[in-house]
């Protein structure tokens, strides 16, 4: 099976997650490029950022875990996309833990977390959501041990 072009991949996300907002309601697809942008100033490879690409695509329902079996993907961008796969009722500490146990997968969180985190995106949100994301997106990096800080702080780590 030949496997997705980083085009392919990046089309098929965008067309995955058509017409859903962020939390600061804008187009998703934008978080999706953050995150790969995050990934490739990284040094993240190929696979990395194909994951980057899909890293909420499952968690978001956009894309079966069905289609990640058997999408053409190499092997370790399907157990990065998984690893990245927030489980329903999942503690923090699990996710990390399968994270930080997935090859490659802490480099794309970090990625995400940076994103997730830049206070732009931060600022339009009410006070009450910004600061439950914060301390929420602190405490994974925290147990990534990726140190402290968000956006500024993770580009350069």
């Amino acid at each position: 099976m030949t496997q997705l072009t980083l085009a392919e991949v990046e089309a098929l996300a965008r067309a995955a997650h058509e017409g859903q907002t962020d939390k600061a309601g804008r187009p998703y697809a934008e978080h999706l490029a953050a995150v790969a942008a995050g990934v490739r100033a990284r040094g993240g490879d190929a696979e990395q950022l194909a994951a980057a690409w899909l890293h909420d695509s499952v968690e978001d329902d956009a894309l079966s875990r069905e289609w990640l079996a058997q999408a053409a993907l190499t092997a370790r961008t399907k157990a990065i996309v998984d690893a990245l796969t927030k489980r329903p009722g999942e503690e923090p500490e699990a996710y990390a833990q399968r994270i930080l146990t997935t090859e490659g997968a802490r480099l794309v969180k970090e990625a995400d977390l940076a994103h997730n985190a830049d206070p732009d995106r931060l600022a339009v949100l009410d006070e009450p959501t910004r600061k439950r994301l914060t301390e929420k997106y602190a405490r994974m990096r925290a147990l990534l041990g990726l140190g402290q800080g968000g956006a500024g702080a993770g580009q350069v780590s």
